[in-house]
């Protein structure tokens, strides 16, 4: 289930995505993006900040493998309304901390979402996220 439509920016410490919302989502409640769709949104959002070190190299824009990311806590959640379908909504995320493995990082992010300019989301989230070889 992948909640994000687009992706306009990403860099080492930050993302800005895009989520259409169409008649099909698995996360709708009376025509309107439910709460967990909402957190499933900024947590696929901030998750590619750190995942892409796992899956794409720098230099050449190989891809070198996939990932898994694990929410292991959600440190704050607010949200204010929700959207409706047919609406799109902007998420844009931002590294706090991040501790590197040979194998996984553990990693605290924010997320803030937008319908328009009105925020409609706040979240701080604490992830695990590990590289899998793409054999």
């Amino acid at each position: 289930m992948l909640m994000t439509s687009s992706m306009p920016f990403l860099d080492s410490n930050s993302v800005e995505t895009y989520f259409d919302i169409e008649p099909g989502c698995i996360f709708l409640k009376n025509d309107h993006l439910s709460e967990p769709g909402l957190i499933e949104n900024a947590a696929q959002s901030c998750a590619a900040i750190v995942a892409q070190s796992y899956v794409v190299k720098k230099e050449s824009d190989e891809v070198i493998g996939k990932v898994i990311a694990y929410i292991s806590a959600i440190k704050k959640v607010k949200i204010f309304d929700l959207p409706a379908v047919n609406e799109r909504i902007i998420t844009k995320g931002k590294l706090i901390s991040r501790f590197d493995d040979t194998n996984f990082s553990l990693c605290t992010m924010e997320a803030s979402t937008f319908r328009k300019e009105e925020l409609i989301v706040a979240c701080t989230f604490n992830f695990l996220i590990h590289g899998i070889d793409p054999r």
